[in-house]
């Protein structure tokens, strides 16, 4: 099949508007830190993620895309079937995601891409069992389980080490100076040392949301290898960057200035507790979610401020979004493959 195929085209489409609406809340996120302590502006946060965002994405991210793109759903056996079906199921998944993700950026909530796009793989795998193709049992949920595992463990993971870094700090060195004004100006350097960390990060391990699905729709359709090809993992990086500089602020506002107060210590605390949790799990194949894992850091700096620096209804409404992602996005996806099919695409 060629490359200009109008499957492969609207495969490769969808994975860049995914990767645009990974950028746009999701490296939000990660980069929101910066921006609300005043460390960065969002012009210089930009210009980081593009270096680092997409170094990580395009030289460390291929662990996790093959456990998106095969590791759920038993994709080759639904490829001997109609290789055909897997790319529609994957366009459907991408699709679904994409569009949760950006309803929810307009509503400045940071959900988590990782949830979005597993979510939807799933409700491919649910579908495919629906017509027959697959069994229910042959849905890898040994995996699944491990993948929801670490959702659960990650924010609780990044607000202990965030807790403890920025304790550590406020009592060796904040209590300890009469000018902490300067101490805060002295972590503008260590927060942008660290928004570059957590940039790469989230590109070794957020790019598979998009890329993922997009793999395993063109290695079913003899595409690609055994590898991810380099082509792909660039178009990521890319949609990634656009999606920040594009319409990044919305939710960059929520994490930064929302949940609690932020200055250079905190963020640089909050940022290097959320990227050590995400490299560990890229470096196990893990898709976790970055946005869990640092809102779970920023709620663990501001909880060493007292339970009232925190601003619960913000957290209330992050966490309900997080709770309706999987299920939303699974049925979005079988709709959307259900509708695929029944136009013949």
């Amino acid at each position: 099949m060629s490359l200009f195929d109008p499957l492969v085209l609207l495969l490769v489409a969808a994975g860049l508007y995914m990767a645009w609406n990974i950028g746009a809340n999701d490296l939000a996120n990660a980069m929101g830190t910066s921006v609300g302590s005043g460390a960065l502006s969002i012009k210089q946060v930009i210009i980081i993620a593009g270096l680092f965002e997409f170094g990580g994405a395009v030289l460390f991210g291929k662990r996790v895309t093959s456990t998106i793109a095969k590791g759920i759903v038993p994709i080759d056996s639904i490829s001997a079937i109609d290789p055909h079906i897997v790319a529609i199921g994957m366009l459907a998944a991408i699709l679904a995601a994409g569009f949760w993700i950006t309803l929810a950026t307009f509503y400045n909530l940071p959900v988590s891409t990782t949830h979005s796009i597993v979510g939807a793989v799933l409700g491919f795998g649910l579908m495919a069992g629906y017509y027959g193709m697959i069994g229910y049992s042959e849905i890898n949920w040994a995996v699944l389980t491990k993948i929801v595992g670490s959702w659960l463990v990650s924010p609780l993971l990044g607000a202990v080490i965030a807790y403890i870094i920025f304790t550590l700090i406020r009592y060796f060195i904040l209590q300890k100076t009469d000018d902490p004004y300067n101490i805060e100006k002295k972590f503008v350097i260590l927060q942008t040392m660290t928004a570059c960390y957590i940039a790469f990060a989230h590109g070794s391990n957020d790019v598979a949301n998009a890329v993922g699905p997009i793999y395993a729709g063109l290695n079913s359709l003899e595409m690609a290898g055994m590898t991810v090809p380099l082509w792909v993992m660039v178009i990521g990086g890319i949609g990634m960057v656009v999606g920040l500089a594009t319409w990044g602020y919305r939710v960059i506002e929520t994490i930064g200035t929302r949940i609690t107060e932020l200055t250079p210590t905190r963020g640089f605390s909050a940022e290097f507790a959320t990227a050590s949790v995400v490299v560990l799990h890229s470096y196990s194949s893990l898709p976790i979610s970055t946005t869990h894992t640092l809102v779970g850091s920023v709620i663990g700096v501001g909880l060493a401020g007292g339970l009232a620096a925190v601003d619960l209804s913000v957290i209330g409404k992050i966490v309900v979004s997080w709770i309706v992602t999987v299920p939303v996005a699974a049925l979005t996806c079988a709709l959307i493959f259900a509708g695929l099919l029944g136009v013949g695409i």
